[in-house]
């Protein structure tokens, strides 16, 4: 099992404040609303959501998993998150349940065994990282009965952003996924700043052009943490389209400090 690293610092530690919380990051006035139905048409193949705290970037999330449940769940969920602790891999999976105060989340197993052929599995490696731990609830909020398969990248170049969505592909071949990307945009910025450069980025994701937005990243020196996902959920879905849903930032959810925002973005792709 794979204990919780940031309950109580960017959720709430228990069951009932964590479904109050993640209830209000739908209905805050910049969320989504609460999702109205569950769907069943499965044209999302992947998704790009946020992962700082909730009270932060949690009603941007919700965007994105709004649109998941209306459009409908697939068998499992590959979770690709950037390493903020300096793990000693290109990108690690992890093969034990995720617990959260709502409960153990599943690991797609026959994927996992599928992966571990192609990627390093260490669980260990994925004990105090937040980006993929905090997509997990708002997946077990929408899906009663979630099968994730957790990915932790280091190497965010476009090289190894191709290699593991290969390695996704192949794994996930005849059956039915999302890939969610864990992303937050610029960080510690003025507010127009971050507006003005996170929109290259949005931008560029929107059009499908990942050459454009490493560009963009690297050329402007836009301090976005998880270029690299973001990349491999395009290729790894190879989507026919990809709708932004919401850019927001830490000054709309919190108004704190307009000169030093972080930026949030949320996008889904269709087959």
């Amino acid at each position: 099992m794979r204990y919780p690293a940031v309950a109580g610092r960017f959720y709430p530690a228990d069951k009932e404040g964590l479904l109050a919380d993640i209830k209000s990051c739908f209905l805050h006035e910049i969320g989504p609303g609460l999702p109205e139905r569950t769907g069943s048409e499965r044209t999302i193949s992947a998704a790009i959501a946020p992962h700082a705290g909730y009270m932060a970037s949690g009603m941007n999330a919700a965007h994105v998993y709004r649109k998941i449940a209306e459009d409908g769940l697939p068998e499992a969920y590959i979770l690709i998150g950037p390493d903020h602790r300096g793990v000693p891999y290109r990108a690690v999976m992890c093969d034990e349940e995720y617990l959260t105060p709502l409960g153990p989340c599943k690991i797609h197993k026959d994927i996992a065994a599928d992966l571990r052929e192609m990627i390093p599995c260490d669980s260990g490696a994925h004990r105090y990282e937040h980006s993929v731990e905090v997509q997990v609830p708002f997946i077990q909020f929408i899906d009663k009965d979630p099968k994730i398969v957790p990915i932790i990248m280091r190497d965010q170049s476009k090289e190894s952003a191709k290699k593991l969505a290969a390695a996704i592909k192949e794994s996930c071949k005849g059956r039915d996924t999302i890939i969610i990307a864990s992303s937050d945009m610029a960080h510690y910025i003025p507010k127009e700043d971050a507006e003005r450069l996170n929109s290259m980025v949005l931008e560029r994701i929107g059009a499908k052009d990942v050459d454009g937005m490493y560009s963009a990243v690297e050329r402007n020196r836009i301090s976005v943490c998880g270029y690299g996902p973001m990349a491999a959920a395009i290729y790894g879905s190879e989507p026919s389209r990809i709708e932004i849903l919401k850019y927001s930032d830490s000054w709309d959810s919190l108004e704190y400090d307009i000169r030093s925002v972080v930026g949030y973005g949320s996008a889904v792709m269709y087959k």
